[in-house]
């Protein structure tokens, strides 16, 4: 009995470990002297993972369709003592692309290789750096959107980890992703859904 609660008490305190090396305490400012742009960040998982790079270290630049949306996300992270900047980028407008294209196919399939192709000469310039794309769980699955509390809760009843997730919970992996401990990934897909089933 003394052997299992040895063993539990190392299980325990091996988890915290982990757990506290995911959520940045053991480490500081892991992405220091990095710049992340994080584009629809002014609310939601956006807004999460730009607090999260933030506060890792990262120099943030916010974008969103409207100015009034990236000045309230500019002043509230910088009002958390961050280092954040912010600019209107509607990425379905060339002139905003630049300073990605208009329909909602070109948002999904053009866009990201349209700004991945902008952003790397810089990064490169730089010595490197990371690219994340996040998308939607429906990418894999699709499914209608919750209106009412019956499909919410049908919803979580479909995921294995029975609740649906937190912008919070997106936001240390794209984090990691852009640390050096993610230096040698690529081209690897990571899923943050509950349990959702997502293989293609």
């Amino acid at each position: 009995m003394q052997k299992v609660g040895l063993l539990l008490g190392l299980c325990a305190r091996a988890w915290k470990s982990v757990r506290m090396a995911s959520s940045g305490v053991t480490r500081r400012d892991p992405l220091a002297n990095k710049v992340a742009l994080v584009t629809a960040s002014t609310e939601g998982i956006g807004f999460s993972i730009a607090r999260r790079l933030a506060q890792d270290g990262a120099h943030v630049v916010v974008s969103s369709r409207k100015q009034q949306n990236v000045d309230r996300a500019v002043t509230t992270l910088q009002g958390e003592g961050l280092s954040v900047t912010g600019t209107v980028c509607h990425v379905g407008k060339a002139e905003d692309r630049e300073r990605l294209v208009a329909t909602v196919l070109d948002i999904n399939l053009k866009a990201t290789a349209l700004m991945t192709k902008a952003v790397v000469p810089e990064m490169e310039k730089r010595g490197g750096g990371s690219v994340v794309i996040v998308a939607s769980i429906a990418a894999f699955s699709p499914f209608p959107f919750w209106i009412d509390k019956a499909k919410e809760e049908s919803m979580k009843e479909a995921l294995r980890i029975r609740r649906i997730g937190k912008p919070e919970e997106c936001a240390g992996i794209v984090s990691f992703m852009c640390s050096e401990d993610a230096s040698y990934i690529t081209g690897e897909t990571v899923v943050v859904g509950g349990g959702t089933p997502s293989r293609l």
